[in-house]
């Protein structure tokens, strides 16, 4: 049975099969202006006995398709699951929210908190962060390990923050000690977000594609105090959630 997940979000749509609970294929791409076309365009040449869609855009899949939808929450509790890590907390930083949720020793869901009000301290606000400051992604989290000191940011509405680095800089603070800041200002909100849902011990599991950033897993596991996992690839988490589903109903 090879069973198919698909995560329709706000950045980016992903794919993921699995068969025989292994997980056999995966792609995805940046959501475009048509996310169902981007989803068709994932899937074509793809073989799947079933598929359930996931993420903001689940219902536009299912309208298309008539397959069954599931959350985002339930499909990161199935994909952390998937990779057996011991975690009993899951941060999801994606392109324009987080979610935290909270498991318990037999990874099933016992509460989360999401935070989908707006994109400050998300994957948007970092893309917007890096280029005010006129770094690639990758440059961004490198230049941030490299500051020995972090400039305070107090503001993380994207419009306010971009204001407030861009008068930093014109100040002469190091672009790299600004970049410091920022980072620590995402880590904070997202520090106080688990605080309210996740144990206090425990391996976190972090998802999303901000888990690729390094600076942020690196402060994460500081601020809290313990491991954070990050898998293989952390993007495709909700679409193997979504596929495992349609497997476990099989």
């Amino acid at each position: 049975m090879r069973c198919a997940g698909i995560d329709i979000g706000s950045r980016t749509v992903k794919l993921a099969v699995l068969e025989n609970g292994k997980l056999v294929f995966s792609r995805k791409s940046v959501t475009s202006h048509n996310p169902l076309e981007t989803a068709k365009d994932l899937l074509e040449g793809v073989s799947f006995d079933r598929i359930t869609a996931t993420g903001y855009g689940r219902h536009l899949i299912k309208g298309h398709f008539t397959c069954p939808v599931i959350s985002e929450i339930s499909a990161f509790v199935l994909g952390a699951r998937f990779f057996s890590t011991p975690c009993v907390s899951v941060l999801d930083i994606g392109g324009q929210d987080t979610k935290a949720i909270s498991l318990d020793s037999e990874g099933n869901l016992c509460k989360f908190e999401m935070n989908d009000r707006c994109a400050a301290g998300t994957g948007r606000f970092l893309e917007v962060m890096a280029t005010v400051l006129g770094y690639t992604l990758e440059e961004f989290s490198s230049a941030a390990l490299s500051a020995k000191r972090a400039e305070k940011i107090n503001s993380m509405c994207t419009v306010f923050a971009e204001s407030e680095v861009v008068s930093l800089t014109s100040q002469g603070a190091k672009r790299n000690e600004v970049a410091l800041g920022i980072h620590k200002a995402i880590v904070s909100r997202s520090v106080s977000l688990l605080k309210r849902v996740a144990p206090t011990e425990g391996e976190i599991f972090f998802a999303g594609g901000v888990a690729l950033n390094d600076c942020v897993r690196i402060l994460l596991e500081k601020e809290m105090g313990r491991p954070v996992f990050v898998p293989p690839d952390p993007q495709i988490v909700g679409a193997i959630g979504a596929a495992m589903s349609d497997s476990e109903a099989a």
